[in-house]
């Protein structure tokens, strides 16, 4: 089974998926692409700064993702304008990834961890959806004290995305991460014994 896995941001997508796999699910992860293709040397990065300027890369040559999140934030063009150079190339390579472990072996669970999936209209590619829950304000409070934002950045970065409650409705499958550690992981143990799968 392939799975789509979302959420909002500082929901603790990557907590949950790392769970998963430590109870044998494979990992596809949209956001490790994305940084993938932002390494120096990959087109994709060459082709940012050649639009957005130099500003915002370090002196070395790497991403200054502070720089890039505040005009992109702030922006919605200048968001739609990265969208564009990014998303078709990983979900390419995710798409590969997937197929990949598929041909492996196609009996195991394999969870594709995309934050933006109800954004980018990717829900066909999954038999099922699982979305990473907690409130908007734990969001923020997790932003806050995680990026260093202000309440109104951490705000923004929410605003740019789909509202929490909507995915939730949206979703087959919903994980609250809103508690504490062991209280997730055992929803997730309850998850994959629904789902057929032994941990």
């Amino acid at each position: 089974m392939i799975m789509g896995l979302t959420g909002g941001i500082a929901s603790g997508k990557s907590t949950v998926s790392a769970l998963l796999v430590s109870k044998g699910a494979r990992l596809v992860d949209a956001d490790a692409i994305a940084r993938e293709i932002m390494l120096p040397g990959h087109e994709v990065l060459a082709s940012v700064a050649e639009f957005f300027g130099a500003e915002v890369l370090q002196p070395d040559g790497t991403l200054n993702r502070s720089k890039l999140g505040d005009i992109v934030f702030r922006d919605p063009e200048a968001r739609k304008t990265l969208n564009g150079l990014t998303h078709p190339v990983i979900r390419r390579i995710t798409r590969e990834r997937m197929e990949a472990f598929e041909r492996e072996d196609a009996s195991r669970l394999t969870i594709v961890d995309i934050p933006l999936l109800y954004e980018t209209e990717q829900e066909d590619l999954f038999e099922k959806i699982l979305v990473v829950y907690v409130p908007r304000e734990v969001q923020i409070q997790r932003l806050i004290a995680r990026n260093g934002l202000t309440e109104e950045q951490a705000k923004a970065r929410l605003d740019s995305q789909m509202d929490i409650e909507l995915k939730r409705e949206k979703a087959d499958y919903v994980i609250d991460n809103s508690g504490d550690p062991a209280e997730t992981e055992k929803q997730i143990e309850q998850l994959m014994d629904r789902l057929g799968f032994t941990c």
